[in-house]
């Protein structure tokens, strides 16, 4: 398991069936900053508010944002979760 910012990174089995490729390696942009959480390589998917990424065999991709330390990730599949947190008014996101 791995965080960086407001995003929560698990492995996962496999992408989901319905789950659609996405055009860029952006995993989240912070909507205080404007940067951006992206991978440096492999693919990414969403499924819902779900993204998921998938790493090949033999290669490394390295997820970045300017406020956080790089994180690098060996082959396999992953899903990330934006985080939540709850305040009187109910459950929002949490803003990074």
């Amino acid at each position: 398991m791995w965080r960086q910012g407001d995003l929560l990174i698990v492995r996962a089995g496999a992408i989901p069936k319905d789950a659609v490729k996405c055009s860029n390696r952006v995993l989240a942009e912070g909507e205080a900053t404007g940067h951006m959480h992206e991978l440096d390589c492999g693919e990414v998917f969403l499924q819902g508010e779900a993204h998921y990424f998938m790493v090949e065999e033999k290669t490394s991709t390295t997820l970045t944002h300017p406020e956080h330390k790089p994180i690098t990730f060996e082959p396999g599949v992953y899903k990330v979760t934006k985080q939540r947190e709850y305040e009187p008014k109910g459950w929002r996101y949490v803003r990074d």
